[in-house]
């Protein structure tokens, strides 16, 4: 578990066969769970200057790979006793957006994220979301993206002070509001199931027990 504030921005030595170097002034222990672009990886090896972690070929699916050359956010996991100043972020990666606009507005920026339709359905104005490990808030929803909006200290202290057009992003949604969601589509899906049922067994003649096997299966 991580709260979406980045700890270090850490140089990537080498990514080869899988196996992620990272020069970091932080010293892990191995086997220590490490979110590096909000991606939560395991460390493998400790170097003088640094430490390894191994990315699993379906991590690699699912993460915007081409951003884990030059510098990345990394974040060790919590502690029990650990203060909560971002959200609660679990390090697995829901999908990837693309940095559509840039909009310095006063003394913020306005970062435009376009995302898929299962993303923007948990993206809620006001409400968490986690960009390339770092915790944000969403400043307003639009049919196919999102909209942050970052103060100075954000830009000065990650990377997303060089983020242009057209980079890609990894995002991991609330787990609170992804639950919640996953919780209610079981609801209405039962729903559906005892209408779907209620309704074959008021028509005549009767169903067979392969069409009641036939309705089992469909939920």
């Amino acid at each position: 578990m991580f709260s979406g504030l980045v700890r270090e921005i850490a140089k990537v030595r080498a990514l080869e066969n899988n196996i992620l170097r990272l020069e970091s002034t932080y010293t892990p222990q191995i086997g220590d769970s490490i979110a590096v672009n909000g991606m939560c990886l395991t460390v493998i090896a400790l170097h003088s200057d640094g430490f390894s972690l191994e990315i699993s070929k379906h991590s690699a699916q699912s993460v915007a790979m081409e951003n884990y050359t030059k510098c990345v956010h990394i974040e060790p996991a919590l502690r029990a006793d650990s203060r909560l100043d971002g959200h609660f972020v679990q390090g697995h990666i829901d999908s990837i957006g693309t940095v559509t606009a840039i909009n310095p507005h006063a003394n913020q920026t306005l970062f435009t994220i376009a995302a898929d339709e299962p993303t923007l359905q948990l993206a809620i104005p006001q409400g968490s979301i986690t960009i390339d490990g770092i915790s944000l808030t969403i400043s307003s929803v639009q049919r196919d993206s999102f909209t942050l909006t970052l103060i100075p200290h954000t830009m000065q202290n990650t990377l997303f002070a060089s983020y242009r057009v057209g980079r890609r992003v990894n995002i991991e949604t609330d787990v609170l509001v992804r639950s919640v969601a996953h919780i209610l589509a079981k609801m209405s899906n039962a729903e559906s199931m005892r209408a779907f049922a209620a309704n074959a067994l008021n028509t005549k003649p009767k169903p067979s027990w392969s069409e009641l096997d036939d309705i089992a299966l469909r939920y």
